[in-house]
């Protein structure tokens, strides 16, 4: 991709090399929980207007582990979970 005269790769281009090694994607596909929990939690902690620091607060957690949570970085107890989903509201689903 070109941009003002420059080449640019996008991640989406350096993603789809990434995907051609085997290794690779199985761990990115593996990732793909962690992700939709990330994904999930940062929509509905904007849709209710908090910051990370705010919704720790009101967890009784610090704004690391929401950090961690939303970076994908931490793998969180279901007791957390639910505690994260009632500050904001929110059912907690889990399937399989």
């Amino acid at each position: 991709m070109k941009y003002k005269g420059y080449q640019v790769y996008t991640f989406k281009e350096h993603l789809r090399e990434l995907l051609k090694d085997p290794a690779f994607k199985k761990e990115w596909e593996n990732s793909e929980p962690e992700y939709q929990l990330s994904c999930k939690l940062i929509e509905a902690r904007n849709k209710r207007k908090l910051s990370q620091k705010a919704l720790a607060e009101k967890v009784g957690t610090s704004p690391a582990t929401i950090a961690q949570i939303e970076g994908m970085n931490a793998n969180p107890s279901i007791f957390l979970l639910k505690r994260i989903a009632e500050a904001l509201h929110t059912k907690l689903q889990i399937s399989l």
